[in-house]
Order: structure tokens, then C-alpha cells, then sequence
């Protein structure tokens, strides 16, 4: 029997077969279209804004299958949605598209200590698995500074990577194989268990994909055996040029730390009063360094970093004494997007990344550029592989203050692939740099790229106009879909 919209929904929002459709696909209570809800689920952690029709909860493969072959039946576009803390808009619901919320789908489903391995559905948060297999020894390396929050599965959506991503390697480096319903419906398998499965490396096509080519329902990822030992080191300079060459004459002389993290003075700053670990608040720059294997051989790598740092300039070093010291001295960094909030109430982040050698010149620009719009900007970056991470901060109830945001946002971009960089290291392209592509991808690049999401997506419907820009935004940069910015 069809049922009646309920008052709450919009009207035109959604027609009530597809409704009658997805609630037949899960169970009633989980197809929620009640304004509050669709507020909550209208956009994720970036500066965009959009509009969801209703938000479902699948519990199993089957039932994720179900949803999207109701939404290919009534020719409704889909999101698919982990903890929604993408910077780049890219789990940002556009007109009137159907969330497919992953977030109820949260368990470990088996772990597989001798070949370092475990299978995990898409809703599991990072940290969680970690903390799951930490009695083991082992851990589950990509680390982004949401890991508390993000899902595996947003985790292979935007292929992210984190602080000890320079050694480790980001998402792909760690992901087996996965179980797929793709955009039309169909349920495979993609990758394998063995070292080198059979047949064309599609999961290294999925992985990145950004919500573009399915839905990984259930993920094999690959678990990294703890070190027996890690040092961790705080040098401070009085530029930001000391600890940029500081950077580059490390791995110069043949080290690859586990991470190399920096911080400007603002950020410094915003962090120190947050949590008080007796940061160098006078500091211009702070460089954090963390070395991981057996215990004889990191003392020579500890002593090494200390040469080379004194060598560049740095002020003082100190190295953690215990763990509880690592521990909140890591937490200074991983809460340096929550402590500007003591600045200014909001923040605009970009993740270009350029070559360790240009770190300096571009982010002598990015000031320039902030203050030529007249904004504050911080930075805190993955300095090991130059993956920058300007946060203009702001207070967008200042009348005109988002143009000048967004205006200086696109000169930081311009000014990173000029000096031969990219457009993002690990928060995806979305909506925020989808307009941005043709700076790196000529006609034909993108025209391949085209080829391979409609060759995953023939329907068109997955995660639709994120990522490549519409043919007639080609050549032009500056386009913004309308009503998107907050």
C-alpha cells in the first residue's frame, strides 16, 4: 500500500514511490526526511552547503544494493556518507540527492592476526580499529587528524593519508580488497587477499574515487605490526625557512621519519592555550619529528635529527620523555584545527601539496596572499612531503569576508600548481577544487578520467558533479556552483 509523506518533508523534496521504495529497501524507522535531520546531513565538515531529500540507514551489503537500485529505478542521485569530516565537500548532497548514510554499518567483522590483515564494513572509525587490534601488536596506519571520527570507508573514499603517511604511505597502501555494490546495482569483489590478485588493479581505481564509483560495503585492509620503539622530537626556529631546510637536509641524509609535522607561530599559539604543553609560543615555526623501530638504531637517528636541526638553526630540541609526553605533544597537533576556534569561529583549509624544495617560497605567498585579502592565516602541514595545510580563518558573519575567503582559496591553489605542485594530498577534490582541475588536467585528461567514472557509473547518479568539471566550466576556474558557499 503506498504510504503518505509525512508533514515533515519538504514539498517536491521526494515523490512518494521512491520513499514507499526505500523504506521497503531497510525498514521505516531507518528513511528519515524530518527538516532537522536533512539539516544535519546537508553538508559535511567543508564550506559547502546543499540539500538532501531523505537520509537512509543500510544495515548490510544487501540492503545498500537495495536503496541504490531504488535510486537507479526512480533516476535519483546518491551520496554516500561515512562520519561526514571531508573538507572538500565531496559527501555534500546536491539537489535534492538521496545520503546514504554507512554510519550504522560499524564492524569489525573478522581480523587475521598472521597475515596482518582484517575485514571491516565501511562505518568503522579508524581509531576504533586501531584500538581493536592494539592488543596484537599491529595497527592500522593511515592516520588523519579526524581518526577519532572518520570512517575506513571515508577513509577510502578520499584515499586519505595523515602524519605518518611519509613513511606509511596513504589509504591505498593499506587496502586489499573490498565488496562493492556498484552504481548500478551490482555487488563484486575487487582486489584480493593474495599479495597480487588476478586481473586489472581496480581497487587501485576505487580507491580515491570519492563516492564516484560504488559503495564499499565491507573493506579487507591491510594491518601494520606496531614499532617496538618510537622517539619523538620538538625542534623550534626563529623562521619558517630553518625548518623547512631542516626538513629537506633530514631526508637528504637518508632518513625517512615516521612524520615530520610543522606549525607557524599563529598556530603555535592557538594550540599552546589550548592545551598547555609548554610549546615555544615565540617560536616562528615548530618542527615535530618521530622516529619508530628497534631502540639501538633510533638513538643514531635521534642524534642524527638533533645534528641536523642545530645545524639549521633550531633553537631548542626536545624529545619526549615518555609516553604520555608523545602523546600530548601529538595532541597539539591533531587539535590544531579545533584550537583556532579560539581565534576566529570558522576556517577555510586547502591540502596542496608542493615540492619539499618550494615550501618555503609558496608559503611566503600564502601570507602575502592573506594578507592582501586581509585574513589570518595559519599553518600546519605535513612538511615530510610538502602537503600544505593554510587555514584562512574567519568569521563569516562579516559582511563580504566569504568572497575574499574563496577569492584568496583559489590564489593559495594557483600559486601550488605553479611551483609544481597539486591540487590535494588527502582531502579529495569534491566540490571545492572541482573547478580548479583543468589548472593540472588538459581536455584529454579529463576526457580519460570522464571515460573511467562512466565506465564504473553509467547511470550517472553516483555522487554526481564532484571531482571533474562539467565541460562548459572547463576553462574556467573561478565557477562556484550557485548558493553552494556559506
Amino acid at each position: 500500500m503506498t504510504s503518505t509523506l509525512p508533514a515533515s518533508a519538504a514539498a517536491g523534496a521526494i515523490d512518494t514511490d521512491l520513499f514507499d521504495d526505500l523504506r521497503r529497501a531497510v525498514t521505516a524507522d531507518r528513511v528519515r526526511i524530518g527538516a532537522a535531520e536533512l539539516s544535519l546531513y546537508r553538508r559535511d565538515a567543508s564550506n559547502f552547503d546543499g540539500n538532501a531529500s531523505v537520509v537512509v540507514f543500510p544495515l548490510t551489503t544487501a540492503e545498500v544494493q537495495a536503496v541504490v537500485l531504488a535510486c537507479v529505478r526512480h533516476r535519483r542521485p546518491w551520496v554516500a556518507r561515512g562520519s561526514g569530516t571531508g573538507l572538500a565537500g565531496g559527501a555534500t548532497p546536491l539537489d535534492g540527492a538521496v545520503v546514504i548514510s554507512l554510519a550504522k554499518m560499524n564492524r569489525i567483522v573478522s581480523v587475521d592476526a598472521a597475515s596482518r590483515s582484517a575485514w571491516v564494513e565501511p562505518g568503522v572509525l579508524n581509531l576504533d580499529l586501531t584500538k581493536a587490534v592494539q592488543h596484537l601488536g599491529l595497527h592500522f596506519a593511515p592516520d588523519p587528524s579526524s581518526q577519532q571520527s572518520c570512517t575506513i570507508g571515508g577513509n577510502v573514499a578520499n584515499n586519505s593519508g595523515g602524519p605518518h603517511c611519509l613513511a606509511d604511505g596513504v589509504t591505498s597502501a593499506h587496502i586489499l580488497a573490498m565488496e562493492v555494490v556498484l552504481p548500478e546495482g551490482d555487488i563484486v569483489t575487487i582486489g584480493g587477499e593474495d599479495a597480487d590478485p588476478l586481473g586489472f588493479d581496480l581497487r587501485g581505481c576505487f580507491v580515491g574515487s570519492e563516492g564516484m564509483f560504488g559503495i564499499a560495503t565491507r573493506i579487507c585492509v591491510r594491518l601494520t605490526q606496531t614499532p617496538p620503539t618510537v622517539r619523538t622530537m620538538l625542534l623550534d626556529y626563529d623562521t619558517v625557512e630553518a625548518g623547512a631546510a631542516t626538513v629537506s637536509a633530514i631526508i637528504a641524509d637518508g632518513m625517512v621519519p615516521a612524520a615530520l609535522e610543522m606549525m607557524d607561530a599563529l598556530c603555535t599559539r592557538a594550540v599552546e592555550e589550548y592545551i598547555h604543553a609548554g610549546l615555544p609560543t615565540d617560536a616562528a615555526a615548530i618542527l615535530l619529528v618521530e622516529v619508530a623501530g628497534l631502540a639501538h638504531a633510533l638513538e643514531d637517528e635521534v642524534a642524527r635529527i638533533i645534528a641536523i636541526g642545530s645545524a639549521h638553526g633550531a633553537r631548542t630540541v626536545r624529545v619526549a620523555q615518555d609516553e604520555a609526553e608523545r602523546a600530548l605533544l601529538w595532541k597539539g597537533r591533531k587539535t590544531a584545527f579545533g584550537a583556532i576556534a579560539r581565534i576566529k569561529p570558522n576556517y577555510y583549509l586547502h591540502d596542496t601539496v608542493v615540492p619539499r624544495r618550494k615550501l618555503p617560497e609558496v608559503l611566503n605567498k600564502v601570507y602575502e596572499i592573506a594578507e592582501r585579502y586581509q585574513l589570518l592565516v595559519m599553518n600546519v602541514f605535513h612538511a615530510g612531503d610538502g602537503n600544505l595545510h593554510p587555514l584562512l580563518v574567519f568569521d563569516k558573519r562579516e559582511p563580504g569576508v566569504m568572497d575574499r575567503v574563496h577569492a584568496a582559496g583559489r590564489e593559495i591553489v594557483e600559486v601550488s600548481v605553479a611551483a609544481g605542485g597539486v591540487l590535494s594530498g588527502e582531502h579529495g577534490i569534491g566540490l571545492e577544487k572541482r573547478d580548479y582541475m583543468p589548472l593540472m588536467f588538459g581536455p584529454a585528461d579529463l576526457a580519460a578520467q570522464g571515460s573511467m567514472r562512466a565506465a564504473f557509473d553509467p547511470t550517472g547518479l553516483a555522487n554526481p558533479t564532484k571531482v571533474l568539471p562539467s565541460p562548459s566550466s572547463c576553462g574556467d576556474v573561478h565557477h562556484v556552483p550557485e548558493g553552494a558557499w556559506i
